[in-house]
């Protein structure tokens, strides 16, 4: 198998945008990666989304965004993991050039959610959970992460406002990223008076969805001379699942997806959790930024708070998180939102985000990208190319 790199990325504001379709917002990012590639060319793209038939009532992505973006014939897919799609779609790209069957892929993750009903999006987004055990039962994501999160105070005493650490975080690095949605701070006082959104969950525990779409170019690594673009390695991407529904896990606080997905990533690496300088965790809500740091091995179990409080978690601690806002922050255009993460840690190493969110040992990156509640997680992890 071959070594892969990135070496075009490209990225829309993550915002609310009316005015611009699904398709516009996919060949916009894409044909952005290419420019900075260098690139005219594809031998194949892979498209992450999740609702484009439920919302916008349209599937064919692959074919679309090809026929678009200019790239006539070339061979496209798109790729459905629930709101692990986008990595899911990069995923497919590192296997399609590692094995040789092509030479340069592009990956647009995309979604636009914004423009519909938050009842008509809440009830799309549960068609990720298990249809007949959960969504049946009246269960939404903010219900089952409540579950989640209810569970975990009571099993490791924790204070509700213990959580604050993750999204206040998010949001002061969203303040420096001039694709965030959410570009202002928020304090402890905010987060403790914010409206309930599903006990214990509030407003500001709560990710928002959001319209986007961001892309990457994957090649051979042993190509990259060939390329305008800065290029980094792309040393793992791995997968990793779970049951569907929270019922059916040995125990619910532990993301036994997660855990697969980075132990794979882990030994294809050769790396260890203590290899990893910084990490674009999927805080979709606070309790699955705790349980993903727990499951990925940067934690034991029921400690993940008191990690990030006596570690610093924020650009100058000793372990950055969501350097760019993260879901929290940036805002989560579901289907997307995998690609963004990559997007974000490879400008880190690249050292081209703004000053104030440049992490000072930004060799190695950790990526994780969650579909449901857990039960398809992809593990990216990247390194600089010196």
């Amino acid at each position: 198998m071959r070594k892969v790199a990135i070496v075009g990325i490209g990225q829309t504001p993550v915002r609310e945008h009316w005015g611009t379709n699904l398709r516009d917002l996919a060949v916009s990012a894409l044909r952005d990666a290419m420019e900075d590639a260098g690139v005219e060319n594809l031998d194949g793209i892979t498209v992450g989304n999740m609702l484009s038939g439920a919302m916008s009532e349209q599937e064919h992505l692959g074919a679309l965004v090809a026929d678009y973006a200019g790239l006539d014939g070339v061979e496209g897919m798109k790729i459905e993991a629930a709101c692990g799609s986008g990595a899911a779609a990069i995923r497919m790209a590192v296997k399609a050039v590692a094995s040789g069957l092509m030479d340069t892929v592009g990956v647009v993750g995309v979604e636009k959610l914004t423009e519909f009903s938050a009842n008509n999006v809440t009830e799309a987004l549960a068609t990720a959970a298990d249809a007949d055990y959960e969504t049946t039962m009246g269960l939404s994501f903010v219900g089952i992460n409540a579950l989640l999160m209810k569970r975990y105070l009571y099993e490791f005493k924790f204070n509700k406002n213990d959580f604050s650490i993750f999204p206040i975080n998010a949001h002061k690095n969203a303040c420096y990223n001039p694709n965030a949605m959410f570009r202002y701070p928020i304090t402890l006082d905010e987060y403790a008076k914010a409206k309930i959104v599903a006990d214990p969950i509030n407003i500001l525990d709560s990710s928002p969805v959001a319209d986007g779409a961001a892309a990457v170019i994957v090649v051979a690594q042993e190509n990259v001379s060939q390329y305008k673009g800065k290029p980094v390695s792309i040393l793992a991407c791995e997968v990793g699942t779970d049951t569907v529904a929270l019922d059916n896990r040995e125990n619910p606080l532990w993301l036994k997806g997660a855990e697969r997905s980075a132990k794979k990533a882990y030994h294809v690496s050769g790396l260890s959790p203590k290899d990893i300088n910084f990490y674009e965790v999927h805080d979709a809500f606070s309790i699955i930024s705790v349980l993903s740091m727990e499951a990925s091995g940067f934690t034991e179990m029921g400690t993940a708070i008191r990690f990030a409080e006596k570690n610093g978690i924020d650009i100058k601690g000793k372990f950055p998180m969501s350097t760019c806002g993260g879901l929290k922050g940036r805002g989560h255009p579901v289907g997307a939102t995998g690609v963004y993460q990559v997007v974000e840690a490879a400008q880190q190493i690249r050292e081209t985000v703004a000053k104030e969110i440049q992490v000072e040992r930004n060799k190695i990156a950790m990526a994780q990208n969650i579909g449901g509640s857990g039960a398809t997680v992809i593990t990216t992890i990247l390194k600089k190319i010196v």
